[in-house]
């Protein structure tokens, strides 16, 4: 398979990645996620390539991720700013922070806490079942594949 079909899996993770799943992206997101929002902070902070950088800018647009929004009348210079479908990528981050932190501090400790607003407390992010409020950790799930990937695997072994 190549890796631009990788989207049209079955597979939610995989449709994730066909978006999200480089490294400069990922980044662009961390950075909108704390208020970067113009082309040119954008390529100062992270020190990417300007065609790089416009590139995964215009992919991020494509999906609706970042809406892109004229902050000045005379000359067309934009804004990326983060869509109600973007902010639901903030998990993602935060989990990729604390795995970071855990597993990638080399002994330093983390270089960013994250503060809730409402208790004013620094936090670790936890995943908790929607249902019963309990945390869940990866030994306690136990993935079913759905009609939708059976359909799929039923389809694709008929072309093969």
């Amino acid at each position: 398979m190549k890796w631009d079909d990788v989207g049209d899996q079955p597979c939610s993770i995989a449709r994730t990645l066909s978006v999200i799943g480089d490294r400069w992206t990922m980044l662009i997101l961390r950075n909108a996620f704390m208020g970067i929002r113009r082309f040119d902070d954008f390529q100062q902070n992270l020190g990417v390539t300007r065609h790089v950088l416009s590139d995964r800018l215009k992919r991020l647009v494509e999906y609706e991720i970042l809406v892109r929004t004229p902050y000045m009348d005379r000359q067309e210079r934009f804004e990326y700013r983060l869509s109600e479908k973007g902010l639901e990528l903030y998990p993602v981050l935060l989990g990729m922070a604390a795995w970071g932190d855990k597993w990638m501090d080399e002994g330093k400790g983390r270089p960013v806490d994250f503060i809730h607003k409402s208790c004013n407390h620094s936090f670790s992010p936890v995943v908790v079942c929607s249902e019963c409020g309990e945390p869940v950790h990866a030994r306690q799930v136990k993935p079913v594949f759905t009609q939708v990937y059976h359909q799929f695997v039923a389809s694709r072994d008929k072309q093969a």
